[in-house]
């Protein structure tokens, strides 16, 4: 019986090349992102009977449909923060100042959106335990209109304000300044990010409407920028650079000094 079979078939599997840790970290957060963009639209959609109509608790009400929305943003909070914890180890090669902003923007952000989980959730148990239980119902909406605008603050500050910062500035400065992503791309974060502040410190002083045609215009560019770079990462992965040839490198041959040193006389 040959043996040569199997072993050119073990050759072959030997030789094959395999994916770079960059390239499956460039996949990660590309998927991560994108998930981001699913479950915080998927949310917004969910929770509009709640949002929306301030009579909600003491209405026929839509708990499943809100519950599920709930759902979608515990989800998004853990892909929010996944995001950056997975391109820490890339970023920080460019700045691991930055790096840490990032990552800390990430979960400052969760943080203001888990307020905004509660403060939904608290309005679905108001309506299940207390709507029948012959309470004033104007007291019941009002408390419930004061949930919802905990959670209106919430998407204002997190999503609609520490963005800004997090993605928009920081992120796009250190794929621009890296060269990760096309430059043109960067530049999307870089202009969105300050839009984002200046529409949410508008909204916040009472200058414009939240949720306006001012600030769904001045969320363009960021939004943008964000599904841009998810799509981009998740089909192309990172361009090369120092930042990913340090991720890959072998030790004890990479890690040469470039110059050699000069023998003394």
């Amino acid at each position: 019986m040959s043996i040569s079979s199997p072993d050119r078939s073990m050759g072959a599997r030997l030789d094959r090349p395999t994916e770079s840790p960059a390239r499956r970290l460039a996949l990660i957060a590309g998927v991560l992102f994108i998930l981001t963009f699913v479950t915080s639209i998927g949310a917004l959609l969910l929770y509009d009977p709640v949002l929306n109509h301030h009579a909600y608790i003491t209405g026929a009400g839509a708990d499943t449909r809100v519950l599920l929305g709930a759902f979608l943003e515990l989800i998004l909070i853990i892909a929010n923060i996944g995001t950056a914890v997975v391109l820490f180890p890339i970023l920080k090669q460019q700045n691991e100042s930055l790096a840490l902003g990032f990552v800390t923007a990430r979960v400052v952000e969760s943080a203001f959106i888990a307020v905004g989980i509660l403060s939904v959730l608290a309005v679905v148990t108001l309506r299940q335990d207390l709507a029948g239980a012959g309470l004033d119902p104007a007291t019941l909406d009002t408390v419930g209109r004061a949930l919802v605008a905990i959670k209106d603050w919430t998407f204002l500050l997190g999503p609609g304000f520490v963005v800004g910062i997090g993605n928009g500035l920081i992120l796009g400065y250190l794929m621009y300044r890296s060269g990760l992503v096309p430059r043109r791309m960067a530049m999307l974060g870089l202009i969105g990010g300050p839009l984002i502040l200046a529409s949410g410190t508008a909204v916040l002083f009472d200058a414009i409407e939240p949720g306006g045609a001012v600030q769904a215009i001045a969320t363009i560019p960021e939004f943008a920028w964000e599904l841009s770079l998810g799509i981009y990462l998740t089909v192309k992965g990172f361009k090369a650079s120092p930042s990913t040839s340090a991720e890959t490198r072998q030790p004890g041959v990479d890690d040469r000094p470039l110059i050699p040193a000069v023998a003394a006389p």
